[in-house]
């Protein structure tokens, strides 16, 4: 009676994990160990900041779930302590925070993730910490698309006051 219980617990957990990696834009696994509870703690709570879910999983675990997923390229990554960060929203935000905090902090490393239903290797992950975030972005994208507006406009007001000070000279002769 006990263990169908415990393998239906497991059977829901595998599931969440599975609707979580598909749900995703982006995921990573990393590797804790050797991080302390003050460092984890700093950690989940820069991720939980950005909106992003951090999970301890069991490997077992974890691989099920890719299998669900159709993600069985995440399995190599699946060795030793997993840690994994879900982002729904921003693809960036879990690779930057995660980038950021190995560098301070060795101990924590990167195994690989999925970013928009692909699996990425270490570099690429390091590759998507280096863009800006999506708020940086629309950013640059913004004054992009404004400095033809803006040279527009200058242009115009150049041309107006051109001709204003031609009519003022017109105007005393």
């Amino acid at each position: 009676m006990g263990n169908a219980q415990i393998r239906e617990e497991k059977q829901q957990l595998v599931s969440e994990i599975s609707a979580k990696l598909s749900e995703s834009s982006c995921t990573v696994v990393a590797d804790y160990r050797g991080l302390n509870v003050a460092q984890v703690t700093e950690l989940r709570k820069q991720l939980r900041e950005a909106g992003i879910d951090f999970q301890v999983i069991k490997n077992t675990l974890a691989r099920r779930a890719t299998a669900e997923a159709n993600l069985t390229e995440l399995d190599s990554a699946l060795t030793g302590p997993t840690a994994v960060a879900f982002s729904k929203e921003d693809a960036v935000a879990p690779a930057k925070i995660l980038v950021d905090f190995a560098k301070k902090n060795d101990k924590l490393s990167l195994k690989g993730g999925v970013v928009e239903g692909q699996v990425v290797g270490v570099e690429q992950l390091k590759a998507l910490a280096d863009l800006p975030s999506r708020e940086g972005l629309l950013s640059m994208l913004l004054s992009v698309l404004q400095a033809p507006v803006r040279n527009f406009a200058l242009a115009v007001k150049a041309v107006a006051e051109k001709s204003e000070g031609g009519s003022e000279a017109g105007a005393e002769a």
